[in-house]
């Protein structure tokens, strides 16, 4: 099988996600309280040894970065970010260390972050940790001898991510080799994030973005407490709709679309733009794009700048299985 066939035909493939996304640690007997001012995802209601999506967003409502909330079985928090938005996800929780017991670290240096996906990424696990892989729930989080067990997908594929200290990466890379993951190229994970609906964070949604033009949907709680940025990000919710937000587009093409693509209506309107495209192996040219609100519906017929039709097709790409 090649790298794709290995992930979605019933393979492991095997990522390292270390130099991807960045990671910052929260402990305090007020992080929890700190934390909850600052995000969209009420804390609160974090388990331990649970995870949570949630976004750092501005007094304008709009993106700081997209983040992974991990909760230990201590009262300590890990935010997993993307590397782009790491180092403002960083400052703008290390302005509040002087203000109470809330304190920060940054340990991606420190630490690695590997990912198994496919459906024998459980089968991987259990013969390295020897620990039955479905014991750890969607969303869920385990530690043995050392090493974070985070259950979580990166491609729509049951997924399980492995963080451990740096020092251990390249062991456990060739053990998770030699359990049967196979290792899986920067372009192909493209592809399959892609096919996932997966936004990249200073691609897909950056600063300029408004939280609720992206599918971040899970990441807002709309019953905590106030939080930097709700006001804006309610009142979109209630006045029913963003005036675009992010979704699908399938092309009438062999090529791959170039990012940045004016998206038009068929009365030749621009109504969005193309933020990443991929020729897929099963799907052909396909997109993630903005596109105005009142041309989302499944099945808009649209046409790129240069003469490229499309259509408008809902997220993921691909039915999700982790």
């Amino acid at each position: 099988m090649n790298e794709y066939e290995i992930v979605r035909d019933g393979g492991a493939g095997l990522i390292d996600l270390s130099e991807l996304r960045g990671r910052i640690r929260i402990s305090g007997s007020e992080a929890t309280m700190f934390l909850n001012g600052l995000m969209t995802n009420d804390m609160k209601s974090l388990a331990a040894n649970r995870w949570m999506a949630s976004v750092f967003p501005t007094v304008q409502g709009r993106l700081i970065g997209a983040v992974r909330v991990i909760r230990g079985g201590d009262p300590s928090f890990l935010i997993d970010t993307e590397t782009p938005s790491h180092d403002a996800v960083l400052k703008t929780i290390s302005r509040f260390t002087m203000a109470g017991d809330f304190k920060v670290s940054d340990v991606t240096a420190e630490t690695a972050l590997l990912t198994v996906q496919g459906q024998l990424a459980g089968e991987v696990i259990e013969k390295v940790f020897e620990t039955p892989a479905s014991e750890i729930p969607v969303n869920g989080v385990s530690e043995i001898h050392g090493v974070m067990i985070i259950r979580a997908s990166h491609t729509g594929e049951n997924g399980f991510d492995i963080l451990l200290d740096s020092s251990r990466k390249a062991e456990m890379l060739q053990v998770l080799e030699t359990a049967g993951a196979q290792p899986i190229s920067a372009d192909t994970l493209e592809i399959l994030r892609v096919e996932a609906g997966i936004a990249r964070f200073g691609q897909d949604v950056d600063e300029t973005t408004v939280v609720p033009e992206t599918n971040l949907d899970d990441a807002v709680s709309y019953t905590k407490g106030c939080y930097v940025g709700q006001e804006i990000i309610v009142r979109i919710k209630h006045r029913g709709h963003p005036a675009k937000k992010l979704t699908g587009l399938r092309f009438e093409t062999d090529a791959q679309i170039e990012s940045g693509a004016i998206i038009n209506s068929t009365e030749n309107q621009e109504i969005g733009r193309v933020t990443s495209a991929v020729v897929s192996p099963r799907m052909g040219s396909i997109g993630i794009g903005y596109v105005r609100y009142e041309h989302l519906a499944e099945g808009t017929r649209v046409v790129t700048a240069d003469g490229i039709n499309a259509t408008v097709t809902g997220l993921p790409f691909v039915e999700t299985n982790g």
